[in-house]
């Protein structure tokens, strides 16, 4: 009869023994799952955040990149625009009109400064006191559509200036700054300069 009853309760301890020694292995399972998830996690947003950060990276460089490159044909194309009024008062010169090679519309260029110049048409104004307006587009061409139709603003500020060099006037240094903001970088800016030479006889009565 002891006997018997000592089986029993072994059984039970045995019993009791395996059911909580499941429930610990059932825990110790769910502990290893929920840290082994975590680090999946981890691992899953490095491996996305990386390559995206560094497509963000290139993309804003893509973009300066862009920029300064119009920048830089921007800047240019004024300089060539001034020299083509300059030559076109040559022409009007060898013609028999005697203007200064160094003007628009009978104003010096250096009292004009700061101006502006639309490439399109070599049109030159001088700027407000407040600094020179943005330039606009039309998708094609880069100017100042006046409220156009078709023309938008753009981030380009174009601002050229002419300077005389030394006591002279038959010299002018002609400069142009170019300004403008990509995304949310600080301003950025462009600037070349060129000489300007009069080198034929005038109306401005000076010696080329």
């Amino acid at each position: 009869m002891t006997h018997h009853f000592l089986h029993i309760w072994r059984n039970r301890f045995i019993c009791k023994y395996q059911i909580l020694c499941a429930k610990i292995g059932l825990l110790e399972s769910a502990g290893f799952t929920l840290i082994e998830t975590l680090v999946a996690i981890s691992l899953l947003t490095v491996a996305i955040v990386a390559p995206m950060s560094l497509t963000a990276q290139s993309l804003a460089s893509a973009y300066y990149a862009r920029d300064q490159i119009t920048a830089s044909y921007l800047a240019q194309e004024a300089i060539e625009a001034v020299r083509s009024v300059r030559d076109g008062n040559i022409l009007l010169n060898s013609q028999g009109t005697q203007v200064d090679l160094l003007s628009y519309n009978g104003n010096s260029l250096v009292s004009m400064s700061p101006f502006t110049i639309d490439t399109r048409n070599n049109a030159i104004t001088l700027c407000p006191s407040n600094g020179c307006p943005a330039l606009e587009t039309d998708g094609n061409f880069y100017g100042y559509g006046g409220g156009a139709s078709g023309w938008t603003t753009t981030q380009f500020t174009r601002s050229v200036s002419a300077i005389l060099v030394g006591s002279g006037t038959d010299e002018v240094k002609i400069s142009v700054v170019i300004t403008w903001r990509s995304g949310a970088f600080q301003e950025r800016s462009f600037s070349i300069a060129e000489d300007l030479y009069r080198w034929v006889n005038d109306g401005s009565g000076a010696q080329g």
